[in-house]
């Protein structure tokens, strides 16, 4: 009987030992406790800023600095004006429409490349004007006007016997190509027998002569080119013009 005992006693201390080798031992877990926030205080200076009010006017006085969302001034003139010259032309039909804007297209490059031409003439001293002008009458003169020489003509003699036989438009002719003589003999001008008169006028180099020659060209060929007939009232004043250029010595 104390066999069986110690016996039980035994296999009581074998099966409590085996089962404490099979127990799973749980991990612990270490908490982490985070420190606490410190609040730090910001004591650097701050030194306020202002904007500069002068500087601030003078940029609104700027065009570049002017902005209006808000424009009712309505368009310009020049808008305005556009818009009733192609209201003019405001055809119903579209293919009429059409054909006038092709017209209108070449209408202007010829107006320009005619606006060229002339422009290459009048620096080439050709005078196109002239060209389109009615032949003067024919003057009687003793020489051919194609062949006048300023340096072969007695002025003085040939304007006398013009005023003398009231040919004024002769007289006026005689007075201009005196002064084209004295400017050719002082050096303002180079004279050639084939220049026009605005060549003439373009080569004097003070402006005072150009101006002042430029008018009695303007008289001589108003007289001459134009045909106009002048009493001799109206020769003593033209003719009181001449002597006083005197080759641009006024």
């Amino acid at each position: 009987m104390r066999c069986t005992f110690c016996l039980f006693i035994f296999m009581l201390f074998c099966i409590h030992g085996y089962a404490g080798k099979t127990s799973v031992t749980k991990p612990v877990v270490k908490m982490t406790v985070k420190p606490k926030a410190v609040l730090v205080t910001d004591t650097a200076k701050v030194t306020p800023r202002q904007f500069d009010t002068t500087a601030l006017n003078a940029y609104k006085k700027l065009p570049e600095f002017v902005y209006r969302e808000n424009y009712d001034g309505g368009p310009s003139l020049w808008t305005r004006f556009w818009r009733w010259f192609w209201s003019l032309f405001d055809f119903k039909d579209k293919k009429l429409t059409s054909n006038f804007m092709v017209f209108l297209k070449y209408f202007f490059i010829a107006l320009g490349v005619a606006a060229i031409i002339f422009l290459v003439l009048k620096l080439a001293g050709i005078n196109v004007l002239n060209t389109f002008r009615r032949n003067p009458k024919v003057a009687k003169l003793a020489y051919a006007e194609s062949e006048e020489n300023i340096h072969e003509i007695d002025f003085d003699t040939e304007i006398e016997k013009a005023v003398a036989v009231n040919n004024y438009r002769l007289a006026v002719r005689m007075l201009y190509l005196k002064s084209l003589k004295q400017l050719s003999d002082k050096g303002l001008i180079d004279w050639q027998l084939n220049k026009t008169n605005t060549t003439y006028i373009n080569e004097l180099a003070d402006s005072n002569q150009r101006e002042a020659f430029k008018n009695l060209t303007n008289q001589f060929e108003y007289v001459w080119y134009g045909d106009f007939a002048i009493n001799g009232d109206v020769f003593k004043n033209i003719s009181l013009l001449f002597n006083n250029f005197k080759g641009g010595t006024a």
